[in-house]
């Protein structure tokens, strides 16, 4: 099973929506193994994000992550990855997929509800920017011989 890194950003906590995102993730068969709502700190966020240091938007994009509560998620699931960012849709709402979290709940690429982790690899540096191991739990949900084959 794959595991990747999971945001519900300061917007989507501002707006009560939560629930629903972990609904969506729940209700398609992924696994949350841990969980966890706090602010981001300035470090976190500048680690989380350091693939955008050079990019005119990374001052703002920190200075909103770090704005208030988020909640940060392990998800877990065959093709964990591309699965998750499907349920989530694109980056910017106008493209992403009708049924997706962005395409239902967002307008601007600025404040669209959830980030993902784009690769296996980003995923275990996310993870670990967020998570100690001892904080994630592994277990077997009683209806994944009903989820996978």
């Amino acid at each position: 099973m794959e595991r990747t890194y999971v945001m519900v950003k300061p917007d989507g906590v501002q707006r009560g929506l939560v629930g629903e995102v972990i609904g969506r993730i729940e209700r398609r068969g992924l696994k949350i193994v841990a969980l966890r709502m706090n602010t981001i700190s300035q470090e976190q966020a500048k680690k989380h994000y350091a693939e955008h240091v050079q990019k005119p938007f990374f001052k703002s994009l920190i200075d909103f992550i770090t704005s208030g509560p988020s909640v940060s998620m392990v998800v877990e699931g065959k093709n964990a990855v591309a699965v998750m960012r499907s349920i989530n849709g694109a980056t910017n709402p106008v493209n992403a997929a009708t049924g997706s979290i962005r395409a239902d709940f967002a307008l601007d690429t600025g404040r669209n509800v959830v980030h993902a982790s784009d690769s296996p690899e980003s995923a275990a540096r996310e993870i670990g920017i967020h998570f100690r191991d001892a904080e994630i739990s592994g277990y077997s949900r009683i209806d994944e011989t009903w989820v996978y084959e």
